[in-house]
């Protein structure tokens, strides 16, 4: 029997790939990711992506949230959070955990679950611990779903910086002076643990910056200009992670650069120089966040710095065994040497982040950062590469 005559069905259109935009969570960083998740959803492209915004609140319950990004927003100086954002104070999403299926499902106490569809991508903007750490990607990896940026190794170095700091040496990269105690020898013996940067105080001179070894976006740190201030500038460390990290002061400009991955491998921005901020003592959580201290943009480097920062950014990126983006923060030296500081492999990345801002200057607007970076993560499988 001939078909040609038959109605045919019209053919149904390819589905768009599915992005989760992950945010929130559980680090002292919680209202930054919200804000950072904000900007990503307004800059997605809704007509290339369909796009399931899941929030991660306080306490570890991954929550179903309304898609307005508008409310993510820091307002009378008080950042967002995912509580506020959750169409339930009780209903949980649940991600896959078999590799054969992507489906996503959410569930309330005495409800039926229902399919929310399948996850083509997850785009994680969480920042600090349990979630820029390697945690989310060991999970991502085990349900075989891809997601932007590091994976589980390069996103646990990126986040504690005594291992960040001992890769980095271990390539050939130059790092400040610093002193890390944990928290066993607190345990073991306070009085030998204090006296640790005491003595690292004596060799380096004051000030020093008291840091959490495991945190981000200047949450915890304090400068410490003597010894009065040692014990209290400890306990605030402390609060947001046991292990703490003690650094001398570098006098120099601060310098950043953002790295992006190409088809063709890994590239830098153009610099940034961060200014100290008038109001505050250092380029602290207040002043990025709050007041929003402007970097400069580019940076006034000469050609040959420009240059150089950006090898040493990129070979950051490679010491470390980064994918997708990296923003590699310097201290350019009385003596002309770039000292690296840090990396964070999952940045700030609201419009006015300094990553962002790096891209832009250099050719790349937001909405074209946020597409390559999915692009690249559909692109890239699971599992060991």
């Amino acid at each position: 029997m001939s078909t040609e005559n038959l109605p045919q069905s019209p053919e149904q259109p390819p589905r768009k790939p599915r992005v989760a935009v992950v945010f929130g969570g559980r680090s002292s960083e919680h209202g930054i990711s919200v804000v950072t998740a904000g900007a990503v959803l307004k800059a997605i492209d809704r007509t290339k992506y369909d796009v399931l915004p899941i929030g991660i609140t306080q306490d570890g319950r991954w929550a179903l949230t309304a898609d307005e990004p508008e409310r993510m927003a820091i307002v009378d100086r008080r950042p967002p959070s995912v509580d506020a954002l959750a169409e339930s104070d009780e209903g949980g999403v649940i991600l896959p955990v078999d590799p054969a299926n992507r489906e996503v499902v959410y569930s309330e106490p005495g409800s039926v679950p229902k399919a929310l569809g399948e996850v083509d991508v997850v785009f994680p903007v969480l920042h600090g611990p349990y979630g820029e750490d390697g945690t989310l990607q060991g999970l991502l990896e085990l349900s075989g779903v891809p997601y932007v940026g590091s994976g589980v190794l390069a996103s646990a170095v990126g986040q504690d910086k005594e291992y960040m700091k001992r890769v980095f040496t271990s390539f050939g990269l130059r790092v400040g002076p610093y002193v890390v105690v944990r928290p066993r020898e607190w345990e073991r013996d306070e009085t030998g643990a204090r006296k640790k940067i005491v003595d690292f105080a004596g060799e380096h001179g004051w000030p020093l910056f008291v840091k959490p070894a495991r945190a981000g976006s200047s949450i915890g740190i304090t400068k410490v200009d003597d010894l009065s201030g040692l014990d209290e500038a400890i306990a605030e460390a402390q609060r947001h992670d046991p292990k703490i990290l003690v650094e001398a002061a570098l006098r120099g400009r601060e310098i950043e650069c953002g790295v992006l991955e190409f088809e063709d491998g890994p590239r830098a921005s153009a610099p940034a120089e961060i200014p100290t901020p008038e109001a505050h003592a250092y380029y602290d959580f207040e002043a990025k966040y709050i007041d929003s201290t402007p970097g400069i943009v580019p940076a006034p480097l000469t050609p040959e710095e420009t240059a150089e920062v950006q090898r040493l950014a990129v070979d950051a990126f490679e010491a470390a065994s980064c994918e997708g983006l990296v923003r590699a923060d310097f201290f350019l030296t009385e003596d002309g040497e770039f000292v690296i500081n840090e990396i964070n492999t999952m940045p700030g990345f609201t419009p006015i982040s300094m990553y962002p801002q790096m891209w832009q200057a250099s050719g790349v607007s937001y909405p074209e950062l946020v597409d390559r970076l999915v692009q690249a993560a559909l692109g890239r499988s699971t599992g060991l590469r």
